[in-house]
């Protein structure tokens, strides 16, 4: 089932984005779904970095693929 969802925008940045879309082979509703679905990974993504890094700083220690192949019984 799909739902509709819509936004205001002004003539100018409409076709823009009708343009844009045109321009990738895809409707304007593909390309702004695909946008915002977009946006929504990058920043989940960036979330999940900070955090990586957040406990890397708490315990910095780190292991080389050798290593790690070792520790998996692997090599």
């Amino acid at each position: 089932m799909s739902n509709i969802m819509s936004f205001r925008v002004d003539d100018s940045e409409q076709k823009l984005i009708q343009d844009f879309a045109r321009l990738h082979n895809m409707s304007a509703s593909e390309f702004l779904r695909r946008a915002a679905l977009d946006k929504i990974e990058d920043e989940m993504d960036i979330q999940l970095a900070e955090k990586a890094y957040a406990e890397y700083k708490e315990d910095p220690v780190t292991y080389s693929h050798e290593e790690v192949g070792r520790m998996l019984g692997l090599k």
